[in-house]
């Protein structure tokens, strides 16, 4: 049975879960982020299925997210090194693990974030560019933006407006 499609769907967060939805494409991109490339590396790490591995692979080069590289003719293989839009993916990998900290780590943090230059914890945020203001309810709430269809300008309504709060 195949999965339905978020691909064309108008919400940021369907389209993004359309590329790396799957679990499997979360954790290879955390291990592409930890240095590894090579098929038999991700295979390794993840003690995943070579026919799985081979799909979301190839899924995530569709998305670009991972450039597939080849690195030996005879016999031919190749590497996967994360593009632009893969390494884009860090901060939401790392708001992952502080979530995951914060709420599903009964027995104690496995994995904190640290500043590479300080070796002090570092505690990972969602703040706004412009205010440097974490991205916490209140006074943040999503609007639709100048493509909105009218099916999403409902969605994203002021509540005040008639709308729903997100």
């Amino acid at each position: 049975m195949r999965r339905k499609s978020f691909g064309n769907m108008q919400c940021p967060i369907a389209r993004s879960l359309e590329r790396v939805g799957e679990w499997w494409s979360i954790l290879i991109l955390r291990d592409a982020f930890h240095g590894l490339t090579r098929f038999e590396q991700f295979q390794s790490s993840l003690d995943i299925a070579p026919n799985m591995l081979t799909r979301r692979l190839n899924a995530l080069v569709e998305a670009g997210l991972l450039e597939r590289r080849r690195y030996s003719e005879r016999p031919p293989r190749d590497e996967y090194v994360l593009t632009a839009r893969g390494r884009d993916f860090r901060p939401v990998l790392l708001a992952l693990l502080a979530w995951g900290n914060r709420h599903f780590a009964s027995e104690g943090r496995s994995v904190i974030v640290i500043d590479a230059e300080t070796g002090r914890e570092a505690e990972p945020v969602l703040v706004d560019r412009a205010t440097g203001r974490p991205l916490t309810e209140p006074p943040f709430r999503t609007a639709a933006g100048p493509a909105a269809d009218e099916r999403t300008r409902r969605r994203h309504a002021p509540a005040d407006a008639g709308g729903s709060k997100p």
